[in-house]
């Protein structure tokens, strides 16, 4: 059974900088793409940021320069560096894993994150 763990959420003041893991099991990691979306509320879910297999980093205008997207497959783990974090960043926090056939899509349960002063 595959399973996605986010944390690292929390309050934070404009300006500053969280770092959010995603742990997954029961799946072969490292040759599976990996997004982190987020979803504030009264909003729909936009795209974040990706981590492919073969190590393509994309990110979602908006975060370019503030976040980084980062895997490390011997930790079946992937991170959201964010920085210079603006109250517009709130939202539930989630990563996204596609299994390598392209058929699967496994989701975590999210972790908050509230940028307030």
């Amino acid at each position: 059974q595959v399973r996605l763990v986010e944390s690292g959420g929390g309050l934070v003041q404009p300006g500053g900088a969280l770092n959010l893991p995603c742990t997954a099991s029961g799946s072969i990691f490292r040759l599976n793409d990996l997004d982190w979306y987020r979803q504030a509320p009264g909003k729909q879910r936009e795209w974040v940021a990706t981590a492919t297999s073969g190590t393509i980093t994309r990110y979602l205008d908006s975060v370019k320069g503030r976040f980084t997207i980062s895997r490390d497959n011997a930790k079946n783990t992937v991170y959201l560096q964010m920085n210079s974090l603006k109250p517009e960043d709130s939202a539930v926090y989630y990563c996204k894993m596609t299994s390598f056939s392209k058929t699967h899509e496994y989701w975590g349960q999210g972790t908050q994150v509230t940028v307030s002063p």
